[in-house]
Parts: structure tokens; C-alpha cells; sequence
């Protein structure tokens, strides 16, 4: 039997049997807004860490960047949901933090004490991490679309270690750790973890590459540098000085200069130069502290509170040029507007919240 789901369908594993929860609300008609994004045939989001708008858009340590902020457009008020890190990850696919707020593994659960699960102990609104919920990914599958998440060093295609160090490098922990599972996203879903075809879908740099020079690339694309270059950085005695906590302006300088050589290798592919549409956006998960928010953030929610004012930068092969759009936005914007572009109308959690302003990216996607 195939089931259309208008909104969430949570899927719950009991007694070795899988239980379809439907929730009540449906996802609202698409706006004339979401009917004018245009069809997109691939989207590449490239995710960095940790950064104030301030920091990125002033162009003295990221002037690659802000030049095609300038030269394409940028979304000048969007905003992360919170802090720290990984919910941020886990609201752009999946339409909601589902009460994450700390950087636990993926596979911590309430009540189930370990030494990656630390904040289990102090947290009474501890949530599982693991989430029984659709998420953009098999939204893709189910319009017949290839999604894949390209993340650098991950140990093997598909792994499931929370963490990994660097290559060759002596075991400096979570701390200098080059690849983190936090910053994964679809790994925090149930369905991405028992997916058979796991190992196609969470891929490493190198296939990244690959898919580029053959053209066999996915409609959506998930692109995570590794802590050092990501703007993330890290400590311990393999992690270079421009990856070192202690030089924030470095490791913005070196994240820079790795975006900027992504989008070189996104706009050199054959795929940047056929007639169908193809955007880049450069994101970032949250700013280095702030509570600001929009489109539905609730100060009083611990796991929405809003992550901050943070830089994102949309670079189309067709789309407008030199635009600056101030409309508040953040991930669930972002999302609702992937969702535009692949011709999907059924908006996932928070992602359906127009009447709190979540609404698509029209502006920067538009022909």
C-alpha cells in the first residue's frame, strides 16, 4: 500500500515492527511564491560553522565569499534555530530540531548513560537523537530524485562513527577531530541509519570529485568540509595553526579559500553549463553565540530559540545577479525553498510555517 503523507509521518520501531504515525495537521497549499521558484535539476548547499554575518560579510578575512555575495545574492537576515551545532544540521532536512540542543552523538537516547552521550546526566529535556521522522531525503526518493551528503574525511561511505581524527594523525579526540557526525544531518534520522543504501548516500570528498568529472550527480547535494575547513576549527597537536581555535581570522581565511574552490569545481562541471537550472548556496549552521531568530523561533524553547545572524550566499548558473535580499529567512527557509525547486509540495515541519514568515527564497532563485 502506498501512503501519501501530508505532513510528518513518524515512523516508530516496536517489537521489530515498524508503527506509521500520521500527524493531524496537513501541509498548507503551496503560495504563489513557492509556484514561482523554479524547477532545479541540481542544488548544492556547502555548510560552514560558527560565524557571525559581521564576520563573513565584511569581506576582510573571507573576500571570497563576500565577492559572490556581490556578484550573485545573499540573503542579508537569515538566521540559525540554535545552539550549538548539530540541530541546526538537522532542522535544514528534516523541518525541525525534535528538541535537539546539544552536540550528543546521533545515537544517544534519554536515560542511556555513555561517555559520548554527556549531556544525557544534566539534561531533563533530554531528547533521542535518533529521529523517527521523513526528512528531505526521502522526500527525493519518493519524486524518484538522488539526494547525497559529500562529507570530507569521513572514515568510509556510509560510516557510523561519531567522530574521526586525522589522518595519520595521533588520537587528539572529539576536540581535533578532522570528520564529526554532528555536522551530518541526515545521520540523525532512523531511516538514513537502517538504509541499505547508506553508503551511496553519506560519501566522502573523493566521490564528490568523482561525480563532478562524470556528470553523475545528484539533485541535491549536502557539501561538509572537515572541522578545518569549515570554519569549525580544532585543537590537538596534528591540527595545523590555520585550523587552531586560538586564530579565529585563520581558520576563516582557510574556510574561505575552500569555498571558493568548491564553487570553482561546482561552476567547472559540465552541469554549471547546460540550460538547466543549478544554484550553490553557502550556509552556515549558527553564529558564534547569539540567540537572535526568526520565522518562528520562540526564546522561551530550548531547542529553538534562534541560532543567530548568520551569512548565506545563493550562486545560480541562470538566477538573478547582485542581489541583496533582506527578507528574514533561516533553515526551514531554506528548506521549504529545496523542496520549491524539486517540485515537492509537501512541506516538512516547520518548513510549512508561513504564518510565523517561514517563506521560500524566491528573490535568490528565481530566472
Amino acid at each position: 500500500v502506498r501512503l501519501r503523507l501530508s505532513s510528518f509521518a513518524l515512523i516508530a520501531a516496536v517489537g521489530g515492527f515498524f508503527a506509521v504515525v500520521l500527524t493531524s495537521a496537513a501541509s498548507a497549499a503551496p503560495t504563489a511564491d513557492d509556484l514561482a521558484v523554479p524547477r532545479y535539476a541540481h542544488v548544492f548547499v556547502i555548510v560552514e560553522e560558527n560565524k557571525d554575518y559581521a564576520q563573513i560579510a565584511d569581506g576582510v578575512n573571507a573576500p571570497n565569499i563576500a565577492r559572490l555575495a556581490k556578484t550573485y545574492g545573499s540573503a542579508t537576515s537569515f538566521y540559525g534555530e540554535v545552539h550549538p551545532s548539530q540541530a541546526n544540521y538537522v532542522a535544514l532536512v528534516g523541518g525541525d530540531t525534535f528538541g535537539i540542543h546539544d552536540d550528543d552523538p546521533f545515537f544517544c537516547r534519554p536515560r542511556v548513560y555513555n561517555a559520548e552521550c554527556s549531556q544525557v546526566e544534566l539534561d531533563t529535556a533530554y531528547a533521542n537523537h535518533t529521529v523517527d521522522a521523513p526528512h528531505l531525503g526521502t522526500q527525493l526518493d519518493a519524486a524518484g530524485l538522488s539526494w547525497r551528503g559529500y562529507y570530507e574525511d569521513i572514515p568510509a561511505p556510509g560510516s557510523l562513527v561519531p567522530f574521526a581524527t586525522a589522518p595519520g594523525g595521533e588520537a587528539d579526540g572529539a576536540l581535533g577531530a578532522l570528520y564529526a557526525s554532528k555536522h551530518s544531518g541526515f545521520l540523525n534520522f532512523r531511516s538514513t541509519q537502517l538504509d541499505p543504501g547508506r553508503a551511496e548516500h553519506l560519501v566522502g570528498f573523493d566521490r564528490l570529485g568523482a561525480d563532478l568529472a562524470s556528470g553523475n550527480l545528484p539533485a541535491f547535494a549536502l557539501v561538509v568540509p572537515n572541522q578545518c575547513n569549515e570554519m569549525h576549527g580544532a585543537l590537538g597537536k596534528s591540527i595545523p595553526a590555520d585550523c587552531s581555535f586560538l586564530d579565529m581570522n585563520a581558520v576563516i581565511r582557510r574556510g574561505d579559500a575552500v569555498v571558493d574552490a568548491l564553487v570553482r569545481k561546482i561552476q567547472a562541471s559540465r552541469a554549471w553549463g547546460a540550460p538547466e537550472n543549478v544554484a550553490i548556496v553557502v550556509t552556515w549552521d549558527e553564529d558564534t553565540g547569539t540567540r537572535a531568530g526568526c520565522c518562528g523561533s520562540d526564546p522561551a524553547s530550548a531547542a529553538n530559540f534562534g541560532g543567530g545572524h548568520i551569512a548565506t550566499v545563493v550562486i545560480t548558473n541562470h538566477g538573478p545577479r547582485g542581489v541583496a535580499d533582506p527578507t528574514p529567512y533561516n533553515h526551514y527557509s531554506l528548506l521549504r525553498t529545496l523542496e520549491d525547486a524539486f517540485g515537492i509540495r509537501t512541506y516538512l515541519g516547520h518548513a510549512d510555517d508561513t504564518a510565523k514568515g517561514v517563506v521560500p527564497m524566491l528573490p535568490l532563485f528565481r530566472r
